[in-house]
């Protein structure tokens, strides 16, 4: 079989998301993948090794190993320690399917809206 005729990587991705099951998991690891993408670019652009970008983390390698694989939903704890030490940003909209990301109606609460000694900002609101 020739190059030109093996499916895209797009072409895969919609027919496995057919599966239920399949689906399931691609959406519950959302997160996961966008974060690992992140880290992953930023280790490229700096041509960092995992070792190397462990020690900027004041981690192990293994949890970079880990946190690039994308299999496991990061805490609001380390994407929270990624913005300070790397940083990164990162913007999560979390609502009913069908609603515009990132969009909050007008009673939104703001519960915490907080900069630290960092300059990381986190805004937590509910509406």
């Amino acid at each position: 079989m020739k190059l030109s005729q093996l499916p895209t990587v797009d072409a895969v991705l919609e027919e496995e998301l057919r599966d239920p099951a399949f689906r399931e998991e691609w959406e519950r690891t959302a997160l996961a993948r966008a974060v690992a993408l992140g880290v992953v670019r930023y280790r490229a652009q700096r041509v960092l090794s995992q070792r190397k970008l462990a020690e900027a983390l004041g981690w192990k390698p293994a949890q970079v190993a880990r946190l690039e694989q994308g299999d496991h939903t990061p805490s609001i704890d380390t994407l929270l320690h990624l913005s300070r030490r790397l940083g990164l940003r990162f913007a999560l909209s979390i609502g009913p399917a069908g609603a515009a990301p990132g969009v909050l109606t007008e009673d939104a609460d703001v519960v915490q809206d907080v900069s630290d000694d960092h300059g990381t900002r986190l805004l937590a609101a509910a509406g």
